[in-house]
C-alpha cells in the first residue's frame, strides 16, 4: 500500500468496477454499488448506501455528521441511488434521529460544484443543483427541478416538480409544481415553460398549465377558491393533478 492509495475501511462494502482515486477515504459502513466512479480527495462516511454507476468528483464530502445540534452522534443513514453526478466539493449531510433518521437522494441527479443537502432532505429524480445552490435541513425536491447558482432553500419547505428557482433566489415558502421563482424576495414569475418544452410537453398541456398559474397568481382568489377553479381544468390534462395535489400538500404555505 502507497501513501497515496485510498484509504477503504474494512467493513465497507464495495460493489464490482467500482473505481477510488487515491487520497479518498471511505469509511465503515458504507456500501458503494457496481460501476461507481469516485475521484481523488473524496471523503464518504457511513452508515450510507450508495447505488450503482455515481460519479462523485474531487474533494466531494459525502455522508459527514449532520450540522444540526440536536444531533448527538445517533444512527442515521443517507441512501443515494444510482446514475447520479457530484462534482466538485460538493456536500451531502446524513439524517437526524428528529428528521426520520434519513437523507435520501433519488436517481439521475446532477449536483454542481460547491452544493449541500443538508441532513433530512429527500431529493427525488432528475433534478439540477446549478453551482453552490443549497437547501436547509428537511425539504423536499421533487422530481425534474432545477435550482439556480447560488439558490437557497429554507428548513422544512418543499420544490414542486419541474419547478424552477432563479439563481440567487432565497426560497422562504413551498413552491409549487411547475412555477418558476425568481428575486429576492422571491416571486412566482410563470410557469417553468421552457424546462417543460425541452421534456416533450405538449402545447396544450403547458397553455393549460399556464390558466392554472393565472388563477392561482394573478385572479386574487384565495387558495381554496384557486384550488376550486384548477380542479375544473383537471380533465383537460394529467399534470393539473399534479400542480393541485402540490398546492395541496404544503404545510408551511405557497409561496405567492
Amino acid at each position: 500500500m502507497s501513501s497515496n492509495d485510498p484509504i477503504i475501511d474494512p467493513t465497507a462494502s464495495i460493489g464490482a468496477d467500482v473505481k477510488i482515486g487515491p487520497w479518498s477515504i471511505i469509511g465503515p459502513g458504507v456500501e458503494i454499488g457496481d460501476g461507481c466512479e469516485i475521484a481523488s480527495h473524496v471523503i464518504i462516511k457511513g452508515p450510507a448506501r450508495i447505488g450503482k454507476r455515481n460519479r462523485i468528483f474531487q474533494f466531494a464530502s459525502i455522508g459527514e455528521d449532520p450540522s444540526d445540534k440536536k444531533f448527538h452522534g445517533e444512527l442515521t443513514w443517507l441512501e443515494i441511488g444510482d446514475d447520479n453526478v457530484f462534482r466538485e466539493g460538493v456536500t451531502i449531510h446524513r439524517g437526524t434521529e428528529f428528521g426520520g433518521g434519513i437523507t435520501r437522494i433519488g436517481s439521475n441527479n446532477l449536483f454542481m460544484p460547491y452544493t449541500h443537502v443538508a441532513h433530512d432532505c429527500m431529493v427525488g429524480n432528475h433534478t439540477i443543483f446549478s453551482n453552490n445552490a443549497a437547501i436547509s435541513g428537511h425539504v423536499v425536491v421533487e422530481d425534474w427541478a432545477i435550482l439556480g447558482g447560488y439558490a437557497g432553500v429554507y428548513q422544512f419547505l418543499r420544490i414542486g416538480a419541474h419547478s424552477f428557482i432563479g439563481a440567487q433566489t432565497h426560497v422562504n415558502m413551498d413552491v409549487p409544481a411547475f412555477i418558476m421563482v425568481n428575486g429576492n424576495p422571491p416571486e412566482a414569475k410563470g410557469i417553468n415553460t421552457t424546462g417543460l418544452e425541452r421534456r416533450g410537453f405538449s402545447k396544450d398541456t403547458i397553455m393549460v398549465l399556464r390558466k392554472a398559474f393565472k388563477i392561482l397568481y394573478r385572479h386574487g382568489n384565495t387558495i381554496d377558491e384557486a384550488l376550486t377553479e384548477m380542479e375544473a381544468l383537471a380533465p383537460t390534462t394529467p399534470e393539473m393533478a399534479t400542480l393541485i395535489n402540490s398546492v395541496r400538500a404544503s404545510t408551511k404555505g405557497i409561496l405567492r
